[in-house]
């Protein structure tokens, strides 16, 4: 995969959110287990965010369907999404321009 990823090949921002995915997918299997001990409600609402994004990651994005060929956009697109609801500051491993630039921003709540 690395040698597939880089100028001409991918997007700009492929490697960021390919290192992290995994940063936060290893994250939130850390959480998974913590949880198992301590119960989800003793997570903080950040841990609790890498706890679904692992979730997610695991279902969504490694569990492809066989049907489902997804283009490298498409994969990028999923993977924002999978990490969109994280801080701006737990994204340490994409290029602030690039958080700014593909970042999916949640719409706010309807009052």
């Amino acid at each position: 995969m690395n040698q597939g990823i880089g100028k001409e090949r991918t997007r700009e921002d492929h490697r960021g959110v390919s290192d992290q995915l995994y940063a936060t997918y290893a994250t939130g299997k850390d959480q998974r287990a913590l949880s198992a001990i301590v119960g989800e409600e003793a997570l903080s609402a950040t841990d609790r965010l890498y706890l679904r994004a692992a979730d997610r990651f695991e279902t969504e994005f490694v569990n492809q369907r066989p049907d489902e060929d997804r283009t490298i956009d498409q994969s990028l697109a999923l993977g924002w999404d999978i990490i969109a609801d994280l801080p701006d500051s737990e994204l340490k491993r994409i290029r602030p321009e690039f958080v700014e630039k593909y970042r999916p921003r949640k719409a706010a709540p309807v009052a």
